[in-house]
Protein backbone atom coordinates (compact mmCIF):
# COMPACT_ATOMS: atom_id res chain seq x y z
CA UNK A 1 0.00 0.00 0.00
CA UNK A 2 1.58 3.30 -0.97
CA UNK A 3 1.33 6.30 1.94
CA UNK A 4 1.40 10.14 0.65
CA UNK A 5 4.38 12.05 0.76
CA UNK A 6 5.05 16.07 0.82
CA UNK A 7 7.81 18.06 0.95
CA UNK A 8 7.00 20.46 3.46
CA UNK A 9 9.15 22.83 1.27
CA UNK A 10 6.61 23.10 -1.51
CA UNK A 11 3.70 21.41 -2.90
CA UNK A 12 2.88 17.49 -1.59
CA UNK A 13 4.92 15.30 -3.80
CA UNK A 14 3.19 14.61 -7.07
CA UNK A 15 3.18 10.48 -6.63
CA UNK A 16 -0.40 10.43 -6.07
CA UNK A 17 -1.35 7.33 -3.38
CA UNK A 18 -3.72 4.49 -3.94
CA UNK A 19 -7.11 5.46 -2.88
CA UNK A 20 -7.51 3.21 -0.51
CA UNK A 21 -4.49 4.15 1.01
CA UNK A 22 -6.21 7.64 2.07
CA UNK A 23 -8.96 8.15 4.68
CA UNK A 24 -9.99 11.40 6.88
CA UNK A 25 -9.09 11.58 10.25
CA UNK A 26 -10.54 11.11 12.88
CA UNK A 27 -12.92 14.26 13.51
CA UNK A 28 -14.63 14.55 16.64
CA UNK A 29 -15.02 18.34 16.41
CA UNK A 30 -17.01 19.42 13.43
CA UNK A 31 -14.39 21.66 11.95
CA UNK A 32 -12.81 19.18 9.23
CA UNK A 33 -9.87 18.79 11.27
CA UNK A 34 -8.96 16.17 14.05
CA UNK A 35 -9.90 17.50 17.48
CA UNK A 36 -7.00 16.51 18.94
CA UNK A 37 -3.22 16.55 17.72
CA UNK A 38 -0.06 15.25 19.42
CA UNK A 39 3.46 16.92 18.03
CA UNK A 40 6.27 15.11 19.30
CA UNK A 41 8.78 17.47 18.90
CA UNK A 42 12.59 18.36 20.78
CA UNK A 43 13.55 21.80 18.94
CA UNK A 44 10.44 24.00 20.92
CA UNK A 45 10.44 26.55 18.39
CA UNK A 46 9.57 24.22 15.54
CA UNK A 47 7.25 22.43 18.37
CA UNK A 48 5.43 26.19 18.60
CA UNK A 49 5.23 26.93 15.02
CA UNK A 50 3.62 23.76 14.19
CA UNK A 51 1.30 24.16 17.04
CA UNK A 52 0.22 27.88 15.92
CA UNK A 53 -0.14 26.65 12.49
CA UNK A 54 -2.30 23.34 13.77
CA UNK A 55 -4.61 26.57 15.34
CA UNK A 56 -4.74 28.16 12.84
CA UNK A 57 -5.89 25.69 10.56
CA UNK A 58 -8.73 24.99 12.75
CA UNK A 59 -7.62 22.07 15.27
CA UNK A 60 -9.17 22.75 18.54
CA UNK A 61 -6.64 20.74 20.67
CA UNK A 62 -2.51 20.34 20.38
CA UNK A 63 -0.59 18.88 22.57
CA UNK A 64 3.28 19.20 22.66
CA UNK A 65 5.99 16.91 24.25
CA UNK A 66 9.76 16.35 23.42
CA UNK A 67 10.47 12.72 24.12
CA UNK A 68 9.56 9.44 24.10
CA UNK A 69 8.48 9.07 27.26
CA UNK A 70 6.17 11.86 27.41
CA UNK A 71 4.88 11.13 24.19
CA UNK A 72 4.08 7.57 25.55
CA UNK A 73 2.45 9.03 28.34
CA UNK A 74 0.09 11.32 26.67
CA UNK A 75 -0.65 9.04 24.87
CA UNK A 76 -2.12 6.41 27.87
CA UNK A 77 -3.63 9.44 29.36
CA UNK A 78 -5.36 10.80 25.77
CA UNK A 79 -5.46 8.25 22.72
CA UNK A 80 -4.63 11.48 19.54
CA UNK A 81 -7.02 11.54 16.90
CA UNK A 82 -3.40 12.27 14.61
CA UNK A 83 -0.05 13.09 15.61
CA UNK A 84 2.82 15.06 14.30
CA UNK A 85 6.38 12.63 14.96
CA UNK A 86 10.14 14.12 14.45
CA UNK A 87 12.31 11.14 13.44
CA UNK A 88 15.07 12.37 15.64
CA UNK A 89 14.67 13.61 18.87
CA UNK A 90 17.39 14.11 21.63
CA UNK A 91 18.84 10.70 22.08
CA UNK A 92 16.45 8.86 20.95
CA UNK A 93 13.99 8.23 17.54
CA UNK A 94 10.47 8.75 17.54
CA UNK A 95 10.27 4.94 16.45
CA UNK A 96 8.72 3.40 19.67
CA UNK A 97 5.77 6.27 19.75
CA UNK A 98 4.77 5.56 15.82
CA UNK A 99 4.45 2.07 16.47
CA UNK A 100 2.45 2.52 19.43
CA UNK A 101 0.42 4.93 17.69
CA UNK A 102 -0.08 2.12 14.59
CA UNK A 103 -0.76 -0.17 16.94
CA UNK A 104 -3.87 2.51 17.99
CA UNK A 105 -4.41 3.01 14.58
CA UNK A 106 -3.98 6.28 15.17
CA UNK A 107 -2.43 8.74 11.69
CA UNK A 108 0.31 10.15 12.11
CA UNK A 109 3.19 11.44 9.91
CA UNK A 110 7.15 11.56 10.32
CA UNK A 111 8.91 15.00 10.17
CA UNK A 112 12.07 14.98 9.92
CA UNK A 113 15.41 17.31 8.61
CA UNK A 114 17.40 14.75 6.87
CA UNK A 115 15.08 13.89 4.12
CA UNK A 116 15.70 10.64 2.16
CA UNK A 117 18.95 9.81 4.69
CA UNK A 118 16.57 9.53 7.84
CA UNK A 119 17.14 6.06 8.64
CA UNK A 120 13.36 4.61 9.46
CA UNK A 121 12.74 0.96 10.13
CA UNK A 122 11.07 -0.91 7.25
CA UNK A 123 8.38 -1.23 8.40
CA UNK A 124 7.93 2.18 9.36
CA UNK A 125 9.22 3.41 6.43
CA UNK A 126 6.05 3.51 4.17
CA UNK A 127 4.60 5.97 6.37
CA UNK A 128 3.97 9.54 5.39
CA UNK A 129 6.62 12.21 5.84
CA UNK A 130 7.30 15.89 5.78
CA UNK A 131 10.45 17.83 5.06
CA UNK A 132 11.82 20.02 7.55
CA UNK A 133 11.44 23.01 7.00
CA UNK A 134 7.52 22.90 6.11
CA UNK A 135 5.22 25.29 4.42
CA UNK A 136 2.08 25.93 5.62
CA UNK A 137 0.28 24.12 2.78
CA UNK A 138 2.58 20.78 2.83
CA UNK A 139 1.46 20.65 6.58
CA UNK A 140 -2.05 21.32 5.95
CA UNK A 141 -2.02 18.59 3.10
CA UNK A 142 -0.49 16.21 5.38
CA UNK A 143 -3.17 16.91 8.09
CA UNK A 144 -6.01 16.23 5.84
CA UNK A 145 -4.45 12.83 4.99
CA UNK A 146 -5.17 9.85 7.19
CA UNK A 147 -2.92 6.45 6.07
CA UNK A 148 -4.68 3.49 6.29
CA UNK A 149 -3.03 0.92 8.94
Amino acid sequence: MRYAQASCRGSPDPTTPTQDAIMAPALSNGSGWPADVLIVEDDPIIAIDFEDRLLGFGVTGVRTVGSVTQALNAIAKRTPDFALLDVELIRETSFAVAERLTALEVPFVFVTGYGAEARIPPELAGRPRLQKPCSSDALEAALKLRAAN
